[in-house]
């Protein structure tokens, strides 16, 4: 399983619910919408500032979490955005790989 952050902000209409609703009961959300996708709940956080919470899932693979964040978001009450994480075995493996690259300019 590959592991995933996902930044949520909610839009007005979803900031109503989780006052309506409460920091529980969306996480509970965020945990259904995960395992349906085949996926388990890490952690989840709600934060100050631009982005609403955090949200870190174990899946299965990349179609996986692209399709429960296009259900997420075509609920038009969060905006998401997904980063793919990787762990320092993986950047290991990466540097590795025989990459070639020109810089702009050069």
């Amino acid at each position: 399983m590959a592991k995933y952050l996902l930044v949520a902000s909610y839009t007005p209409e979803g900031a109503k619910g989780v006052m309506k609703d409460g920091g529980t009961k969306r996480r509970q959300a965020a945990e259904a919408a995960v395992k349906s996708a085949g996926g388990k709940l890490e952690a989840f956080y709600f934060a100050f500032g631009d982005n609403d919470a955090y949200v870190i899932v174990d899946a299965p693979d990349n179609a996986s979490v692209a399709g429960m964040s296009l259900t997420i978001s075509a609920s038009g009450a969060v905006n998401t955005k997904t980063v793919v994480l990787l762990t320092p075995e993986e950047i290991d493996q990466a540097s590795r790989k025989g990459t070639t690259y020109t810089a702009p300019g050069h």
